[in-house]
């Protein structure tokens, strides 16, 4: 199958099609309405168009051979209004549709990406949506929650990998590795990553990783997540150079983003938080190049209504569970402490603040962690009494 040519729709600051370039893709047009993060583009690619909206894109450019799209995910999340895939936002994703919709030479390929929640939201219907328009459009389609930590970076962040074809098998690349997860690591003997934000009804924990990176504040508040360290070294938060390499983009490849005028520092947080990991695009990428043969005789009947789960392939109407686990690949692993190297003790105010959660809500938590807290409110200045 090789390369291509890519158009980048939702592009963001480049993730996806970053991972693609590495192996022999190039990039014709990408497709942002966001400032901060053209500005980003531009820097980053300064030789590739950088249309503004999606709405008003007409065509997509003569030869394009695979349209790359992490659309809007904010009404499927669970930290967004979870409204569905019709949301305002998700349902974007209908403009990616009408622009690949063109039988004769359109794209080969169609390459979507989004939350796994999109999977269980308002019973599967999303999902429903998503693979009947394929369909209709004439693409078989596979899809595959993966883990950014099949990749060997530290952030547990799962993903759904949508792609779709009207020429080719997408099996033969989605399903073509499986490594299964590594063992759990001990808690006690390596750093893990919360989020201090939370405390009653969540946390986010991980252990030897941080949790999933998120946007932040639509107006520039950083919120990132927590680290406590071993051996009583105290609780810190990562810097945003560490949130960069942590999705596989160089150091300050955010940092055009504050020239925009009213673009604060922070907002350099919801770009990274809002991006694709590059790690999972790059194995999209070196899939496409060397797909293998896929034996589909284990595969069972997925019916109608059925949880939908996290794998799975469909055409002409028929949809079949795949037993993949979310690692395709198992590469040499990065560890939390040793990966961060930007790490800001945790304040005062915020340690104490999430204590007072934690203390007050039902969630349990790992032997000692609560101790390694309080003992870090202590090197703080802070009354662990005080925070009870």
């Amino acid at each position: 199958m090789g390369s291509g040519t890519v158009v980048g729709l939702f592009a963001g600051i480049g993730g996806l099609e970053l991972g693609l370039h590495a192996h022999g893709w190039s990039t014709s047009l990408f497709c942002e309405i966001d400032p901060a993060a053209k500005a980003v583009l531009s820097a980053r690619f300064p030789t590739i168009e950088t249309a503004d909206d999606v709405t008003k894109l007409r065509a997509l450019p003569q030869g394009t051979d695979l349209v790359a799209a992490g659309f809007p995910c904010q009404d499927l999340s669970q930290a967004g209004l979870t409204k569905g895939i019709r949301g305002a936002r998700s349902g974007l994703v209908d403009h990616v549709f009408r622009l690949v919709a063109r039988k004769r030479g359109g794209p080969q390929w169609l390459l979507l990406e989004n939350v796994p929640f999109m999977l269980q939201l308002d019973r599967g219907q999303a999902m429903r949506y998503l693979t009947s328009r394929l369909e209709d459009l004439g693409y078989a389609w596979a899809y595959r929650v993966v883990d950014a930590r099949a990749f060997g970076r530290p952030q547990r962040r799962l993903r759904v990998l949508m792609l779709a074809s009207r020429t080719h098998d997408p099996r033969e690349v989605l399903f073509s590795q499986e490594a299964g997860p590594r063992p759990d690591d001990d808690p006690q003997l390596r750093a893990c990553g919360f989020y201090w934000t939370e405390g009653t009804r969540g946390l986010g924990w991980a252990v030897d990783a941080i949790p999933t990176l998120k946007g932040g504040s639509t107006i520039g508040i950083a919120s990132p997540p927590a680290i406590r360290l071993t051996r009583g070294r105290g609780i810190v938060t990562p810097g945003i150079t560490d949130a960069e390499r942590l999705q596989g983009f160089d150091p300050d490849w955010t940092l055009p983003a504050i020239d925009v005028p009213g673009v604060r520092a922070g907002n350099r947080w919801k770009l990274v938080g809002n991006a694709v990991s590059t790690l999972m695009s790059r194995w999209i990428g070196e899939r496409l190049s060397d797909p293998r043969p896929y034996d589909a005789i284990l595969d069972q009947p997925l019916p109608d209504g059925a949880p939908w789960p996290t794998a799975a392939w469909g055409s002409n109407g028929q949809a079949f569970r795949v037993e993949l686990s979310q690692w395709p690949v198992q590469r040499a692993y990065h560890h939390l402490e040793q990966f961060i190297l930007e790490p800001k003790a945790l304040s005062l105010r915020a340690t104490s603040g999430f204590l007072r959660r934690a203390k007050s809500g039902n969630l349990r938590f790992a032997p000692g962690f609560l101790d390694s807290v309080e003992q870090h409110l202590a090197l703080m200045g802070g009354d662990p009494l005080r925070a009870a």
